[in-house]
Formats: C-alpha cells, structure tokens, sequence
C-alpha cells in the first residue's frame, strides 16, 4: 500500500462512507475531506467533519498505519494538534497530540479494483505506465488535460525567468535579452550564450546598435574570438580593433574562446554563426520584448527573428575559413524554438505579473499558431495514438511526459485517474 493512494482516495472520497466509525466508537461524517497541502504540516487542512454529531473543522492526517503518526514525531508535534481525524489504512495505535489527548483514527475502506488498476500502472515497465490501456481514456478528455499541461509547462519555465529578474534588478529587457542569448546558443552553447550576455549589458550594446560593425565586436570580442594576437583576415582584423577601443571604453573583460563548442555540430550551428545572427537581431532591436508585448500577432513576432548573419558569413563559418556560399538565416525550427522556449514564458509571466490577462493567453495563442516540435517523444506519443496538433500540445505531452509518466505519478495525473476509476465497481 502507498500512502499517495490513500491521499487520492480521501481527496476524491472513493471510500465507502456508510456507516463511518472512528476505531474507538465514535460516528465519523465527512462534510468536507479538506484541501490537499503539498506543504509542511498535516496532509489535508480546513476539513470538516462531524463526530458523534458535532462539527469539527481542523486538519486531517493520513498514514498506512497509525502508528506511523509516532514514527514521524507528530505526537511531539504543536503543528499536528489541530488534527481533527487520523485517516489510516490500518489503525494499529493509538495516536494522541502534544498534549497526550487522543485523536480519533478512522480506517479507510474501499474497492480492491481501485488499488489493483493503480498497481497495473505502478508496476508497468512500459514507455509510459499507461502504454497498453490509454486508448481506454475519451481523446476528448485527454485534450483537455492536455491544456492543463501546456500551462503547467509555460508556468514551469518562469522560475529561472524570476530569478533573472532578479539578478537584473526586474529590468525585463535585460532578462530577456539574457534568456535570448542562451536560446541562439541551443543545448550545446546555451551556457556560453548566457556568460557573453551577462558579461555584455544591453545598455552597452544599445549605445551602438546603429553600428553593425561595433555590435558584431563587442559580441565577438566578448566571446573571446578576437584574441587572437595575428587576425586571420581584413574583417576579424576590423572587429579586433573595433573590440579593442570599445573594451577599454566599457572595461569589459572576455570570456575565454575554449568555452565555445563546435563538434558534433552541423556548420549552421557553429557559435560563430549564432553570435553573427545575435548581432544581428540587436542591430535590428536591441530593446525587442517592449516590441513583442506590444504586437499581438504571432506572425509579426515571427518577423522580429527572420534575421540573417553579415555577408561575410556567406561564405564563413568559422573566421579565416571560406565555404560555398550559404546565406545564414535563423530557420523557421529555430525561429519556433525561441518563441517556445523563451518569448512565450517571457509574456506569459509578464501578463500574469502586471495583471494583464490578456498577454498571458497571448502566450499561449503563440504556441498554438506554432507546429508541434518534432522529437523521438512526440514521435512515441504519436504512436500510442496521441497526435500533437501545435507546440502547445506538443509541450504539453514533454510535460505529460517527464513530470507525470517517468516519475509514475499516475495519482496527479488525470489519464492516470481515470484508468484507476474504470471498471471500479466490479466486486
């Protein structure tokens, strides 16, 4: 027995509530079964429940055996003294307060199928605990929960966004432009991206946005590309001595160029492109989330990324280098990443922070306008017979995935719920 499956019992109340007696005696009616506290203290708080006739209200605390309320320390417990109900599977104990008062224990009873559906999902070793019976749940209810996950997502991704708030002294331009950084840098750079930015106020950079030349400078030489002491051609000689006069300018320090990955990456991700492409953007907008919240079709934003890298990188992708040429625009899959992973999250937490609700549904009009993301989970999804239509539902089957599937919590999940419900009743 779980102790989290007694928890969904009780919340749900799926056990059989004629004739409820306390261990002791009493007659236990259950008015309320209380809202669930994720937090330190007693499992479910503000319950009501009525013993031998009268109406309590306090908090319920629930274990396999009651004698687990010692083993936890709660009887030496002033934050467990508001316990109106021990809520057992089997009461072993009695169990009393602080105050050496005993507390009313009550067994939970219910039908052995909940608990056998809720064991097939637990001990299944399958791509998800679900795999053989999902398409036993309504597709109709399954899109709805998949909205549900798509804010869950969004909503998850705007704690590293508070805490660059932070950092940055709430200035949303700055983050943003931070969480840009690391998003042109995709997996492989992301963590360098985000060092050149930091190391790099935008408010330097804005000083010289109308300056192409200066921008790919300070980003380049930032990046630690201009050190070299013999320049391998006339335009990295340029940004070098661009770089230099603006460094002492700004007292800037450079990262060091080892921090910069180019194996086992295509060319069109090589560092030195995206940093080219991220000059480019700043030239075109160095203040850009004010543009973004300020449009509200999702096309325009599109626009704001359609970006291609200086001439000199149609025929480069690293310095000194030549290639056929190539002209390097940001692709339509990467445009959509950015706006999945950074500009989304950004409007919605800004929407939610200023009471703007309109943005934070911008946010997710944003990810339904966008194709679904094409990766080996959406791929297995796909297979079970659950098609993402947007990038909204395709973040939401990550989540689905990732929190819910490989932790197997099947209690918090509404799929789960509903294949534990199924054929409940049979004896």
């Amino acid at each position: 027995m779980k102790e989290e499956f007694l928890h969904f019992i009780w919340m749900y109340e799926l056990f059989n509530k004629n004739d409820l007696h306390a261990k002791s005696g009493e007659k236990i009616e259950i008015m309320y079964p209380g809202q669930h506290n994720s937090d330190a203290g007693p499992d479910f708080i503000n319950a009501k429940v009525k013993i031998d006739g009268t109406l309590w209200v306090g908090n319920v605390e629930i274990h396999i055996l009651s004698s687990d309320w010692q083993k936890h320390g709660h009887n030496n417990d002033k934050a467990y003294d508001n316990v109106i109900l021990h809520v057992v599977f089997k009461d072993d104990r009695i169990v009393t307060r602080s105050n050496g008062d005993p507390i009313p224990a009550m067994e939970l009873t219910f039908r052995d199928k909940l608990y056998e559906n809720y064991e097939t999902l637990l001990l299944s070793r399958q791509w998800i605990p679900c795999n053989d019976h999902i398409f036993r749940v309504d597709p109709f209810f399954i899109k709805q929960w998949l909205f549900k996950l798509s804010v869950e997502r969004i909503e998850s991704k705007t704690s590293d966004i508070q805490q660059m708030l932070l950092q940055n002294k709430q200035s949303w331009e700055e983050s943003f432009y931070q969480a840009l950084a690391g998003s042109f840098g995709f997996k492989k750079n992301s963590e360098p991206f985000r060092f050149l930015a930091r190391s790099l106020p935008l408010k330097y950079l804005g000083k010289h946005k109308d300056n192409l030349l200066q921008i790919e400078a300070m980003l380049f030489g930032q990046a630690g590309f201009l050190q070299t002491a013999f320049p391998v051609d006339e335009y990295q000689s340029k940004l070098k001595k661009e770089y230099e006069f603006l460094q002492k300018k700004f007292s800037l320090k450079p990262l060091g160029e080892h921090l910069w990955k180019f194996m086992r990456l295509r060319p069109s991700n090589f560092p030195t492109i995206r940093i080219a492409q991220f000059s480019m953007l700043i030239h075109h907008s160095s203040f850009l989330f004010s543009k973004i919240i300020q449009t509200k079709d999702p096309g325009i934003i599109k626009d704001f990324f359609r970006i291609t890298a200086s001439e000199y990188w149609d025929v480069h992708y690293r310095f000194g280098k030549k290639s056929t040429k190539r002209v390097k625009k940001i692709g339509e899959t990467g445009i959509n990443n950015i706006l999945i992973n950074t500009a989304a999250p950004f409007i919605f937490l800004y929407g939610k922070s200023k009471g703007i609700t309109a943005l934070s549904e911008q946010a997710i009009d944003i990810l339904e306008s966008l194709p679904p993301e094409d990766n080996s989970i959406i791929i297995k999804w796909r297979k079970l017979g659950i098609k993402a239509e947007n990038a909204s539902d395709s973040q939401a089957l990550l989540q689905l995935k990732n929190v819910y599937c490989n932790q197997k919590k099947c209690l918090n999940c509404q799929i789960g719920n509903q294949l534990i419900l199924q054929n409940s009743n049979e004896e």
